[in-house]
């Protein structure tokens, strides 16, 4: 029987080394002198749980390298790492994606960027969004380059500048049509001459957003690259142009070359997911990040038994049901009679309700399974593969919501540590 996260299911492939500084590790176990017992020599419970996110730092370094490879030269990479770099944990993709290419690094919150100063990590780093007068100081503090979408908050951070004697850098946030943030296209007369009399201010970037990027229809998406480029020309008219003018995300970078610019925007694409079904594909990109477990417990059944709460469903034969220790607790799909697990490279079917810590699926046509065996709930097993599309179909939500939903208490094994440098 087989708890340990680090130890390959019976019959999986190898996975790549772990010797990745920090990553979780089981907890090492000392014996009393006197008595015998085990004594835990670490406070590590959360490596003990059979249930984990795994993350592998050389699939997530070869994406970088074949983004990288794909872009212009002359194109700088940013590496949107909000929210955990989508899951991933952001401290380890950033300093894995810093060292294959990747130039700047973007975040949302405040916290979120403390946390990679904290880390070490002294890359550039956009804080995107808008700010509030209050986190101004946090801004300068930790170095950060803020978007600036309002006049208000232009003159607050020309104020802070003012006042240090060292003008705030800066990047414009230009609303081409997302309308969330930013100045608006309509009013690029106004507030760009408006924002360039700010001598408190380094402006370093112009950026927008797009809509949608990502789709086969890009009749709007091209809209708005005209609307950026004709505010790009009137603000040429007031002031220069300034080193970094971007817009495009993932989408964008790969199917709408003509809005590179100088930088483009890449977050989802970097864990090995593509935005949607019909973007360009780059040979090569894999999913970085999968969610596994072990069985925790097995109930034989006999025709007409149920299963969880609700009984939702019932046998038809006798039955071999697998208790896996991941609920919509978890982040799991809070589902009925629907989705799959993987156990030995074959897909097994989840039967009755998701509860919030466990699920179950039907094993009974693999006699094998014992408690203990590894099962995948998202990423490869074998030949097979469950996608976070295909847990985004059973949520009835995107890929990013499944990516971000995988909670705390899930642990994060990192795997691959070595030769992710080029």
């Amino acid at each position: 029987m087989n708890w340990n996260p680090s130890v390959p299911a019976a019959g999986a492939a190898p996975r790549p080394d772990d010797s990745t500084p920090g990553m979780t590790h089981p907890i090492s176990t000392d014996f009393d002198s006197t008595s015998g017992a085990p004594v835990a020599a670490s406070q590590d419970y959360a490596s003990t749980r059979p249930a984990w996110v795994e993350v592998d730092l050389s699939v997530l370094a070869n994406n970088v390298r074949l983004i990288r490879a794909d872009l212009s030269k002359a194109v700088r990479l940013l590496y949107v790492v909000k929210d955990e770099a989508y899951g991933m944990g952001a401290v380890a993709a950033a300093k894995v994606a810093l060292a294959n290419g990747v130039d700047h690094l973007a975040i949302y919150t405040l916290e979120e960027a403390a946390a990679l100063r904290e880390a070490g990590i002294t890359a550039p780093i956009l804080i995107l969004g808008e700010r509030t007068p209050l986190e101004i100081p946090g801004v300068i503090e930790l170095k950060l380059t803020p978007c600036v979408s309002s006049l208000e908050m232009a003159r607050e951070f020309d104020a802070a500048g003012r006042r240090r004697n060292r003008p705030v850098p800066v990047h414009i946030k230009v609303n081409s049509g997302m309308n969330r943030f930013g100045f608006h296209w309509r009013e690029v007369d106004a507030w760009s001459r408006a924002v360039a009399g700010l001598g408190g201010l380094r402006i370093d970037g112009i950026l927008s957003h797009f809509a949608q990027s990502d789709e086969a229809d890009k009749t709007f998406a091209h809209e708005q690259i005209r609307r950026f480029e004709e505010c790009l020309r009137v603000w040429g008219t007031v002031a220069p142009r300034p080193p970094l003018v971007h817009m495009c995300n993932s989408g964008g970078f790969l199917d709408l070359p003509e809005a590179h610019f100088d930088m483009v925007r890449v977050g989802l694409l970097m864990g090995g997911v593509f935005p949607s079904t019909v973007c360009r594909r780059i040979p090569g990109i894999a999913s970085a990040l999968s969610v596994r477990t072990r069985i925790a417990a097995i109930q034989p059944l006999e025709p007409g038994d149920t299963v969880g709460y609700g009984m939702r469903w019932s046998a038809t034969r006798r039955s071999r049901i697998a208790v896996l220790p991941v609920g919509y607790g978890d982040g799991f799909p809070r589902v009925r009679n629907q989705g799959e697990a993987l156990i030995f490279g074959r897909r097994v079917p989840l039967v009755g309700g998701v509860a919030m810590d466990a699920l179950t699926v039907d094993i009974t046509d693999l006699p094998g399974a014992e408690v203990g065996t590894e099962a995948v709930l998202m990423g490869c097993q074998g030949a097979e593969e469950i996608t976070a599309r295909d847990l985004a179909r059973l949520k009835q939500s995107v890929t990013y919501d499944v990516l971000v939903g995988w909670r705390r208490r899930l642990p994060r094994v990192y795997r691959g540590g070595s030769g992710v440098a080029p």
